[in-house]
């Protein structure tokens, strides 16, 4: 039987082992193990890359979030805006900050923030928005950004699911997913589109003093040894983290270019499936796919699963709970039903496996198991 898993990380290293290996290799002979050259060099070649004058490596993504909110000195009880479908840890630094998280509800086609429902939640407390560029596509950064300049907020993007994905402003400006707002966020968790092999994040900015800080926030707080100027964490990429990133920054394009091959060769076998919908693209933005997520109608998802992995194939549900109904989150603002879309998107939608290693017979095999189930009309 066939194993396919949601993603393909020991295939995808076997074609840059010599290259992995080497430079772990190295690193072990020189022992740099933090702050070496191999973080530094990474982070020259991802500002580069994204075209941005600041990347501030850290620890992961959720430290990534933290820092950027700690480095705009917002204050507890302060607002910030965000989705109520997404991963925890969007809402989770703004809780741990003692600041107030204020959900809304997404696009029904998108599932990423929706921007009238931004504008309704402004209140005078309102201090920042955090858009999440979900599954691999920017959110509306035009709309978000004017309605952040309109109100006088600063816009934080968690890019940990779209890094290296092209958004396009109405006025054909080209700019990298993460690198519009004020400061973006991303994940080097190992099974991102950008991944290491252990925990890593990165923090990006155009902004000289907010990344001055930012540096100092993830060092303890300390731009001089032992000289501690502000209050800080210990949040680092270590320099086997960033020297495996550094070889997988160069393949990035390529590793998009076959996520977005399996993505169409998905939604040409789904095409006249009427039970399932797929992926809708926004004009504005190229998708990455970090993840391939069907909306399921008159489906049961739990038994679908079932059948998938009774074939070896892997399925997973992003997000079975969204935040606003998270134990954890529970806030007498928000009742059931408050956010329509996102609570029907956690009811129906069926995430499959999506990777860099994937081949037409392997994409077969998943489709005719989905359609297997499910119908063919």
């Amino acid at each position: 039987m066939k194993q396919i898993p949601m993603v393909d990380l020991a295939g995808q290293y076997q074609k840059i082992k010599p290259e992995v290996d080497a430079a772990i290799a190295e690193i072990l002979t020189n022992t740099s193990f933090i702050n070496g050259p191999a973080v530094k060099q990474f982070q020259q070649n991802l500002e580069k890359y994204l075209n941005v004058k600041h990347v501030i490596p850290c620890g992961n993504g959720t430290d990534a979030l933290q820092v950027a909110m700690m480095a705009l000195d917002l204050k507890p009880g302060d607002e910030v805006i965000t989705t109520s479908f997404t991963f925890i840890a969007t809402a989770e630094v703004i809780a741990l900050l003692q600041l107030t998280p204020v959900l809304v509800d997404v696009d029904k086609d998108t599932f990423n923030i929706d921007p009238e429902a931004i504008e309704k939640a402004i209140t005078p407390k309102t201090k920042a928005i955090v858009p999440v560029h979900l599954f691999g596509q920017c959110a509306d950064m035009d709309a978000i950004m004017d309605i952040a300049k309109r109100h006088k907020l600063y816009v934080i993007e968690d890019n940990a699911q779209a890094i290296g994905a092209d958004f396009t402003s109405a006025d054909g400006t080209v700019k990298k997913a993460g690198t519009i707002g004020d400061i973006g966020c991303t994940s080097f968790f190992p099974s991102k589109n950008l991944g290491c092999y252990g925990d890593g994040g990165a923090i990006f900015t155009d902004d000289d003093a907010l990344a001055k800080k930012m540096r100092v926030i993830v060092n303890h707080g300390m731009e001089v040894r032992y000289y501690h100027d502000s209050i800080g964490v210990n949040s680092r990429l270590d320099s086997i983290q960033a020297a495996v990133l550094d070889i997988k920054l160069r393949h990035l394009d390529e590793y998009a270019e076959a996520r977005r091959y399996a993505a169409n060769y998905y939604n040409t076998a789904f095409a006249a499936c009427k039970k399932l919908k797929t992926p809708v693209k926004s004009p504005f933005t190229t998708h990455v796919f970090h993840q391939y997520t069907l909306v399921t109608h008159n489906v049961d998802r739990q038994k679908l699963m079932e059948h998938l992995q009774s074939k070896g194939i892997s399925s997973a549900i992003y997000y079975p709970v969204p935040l606003h109904l998270q134990k954890a989150y529970v806030d007498p603002r928000y009742n059931q039903g408050d956010f329509p879309v996102t609570e029907a998107l956690s009811e129906t939608v069926i995430s499959l496996p999506i990777h860099t290693e994937f081949d037409d017979e392997s994409l077969a095999y998943v489709t005719d198991a989905v359609l297997e189930f499910v119908g063919k009309e």
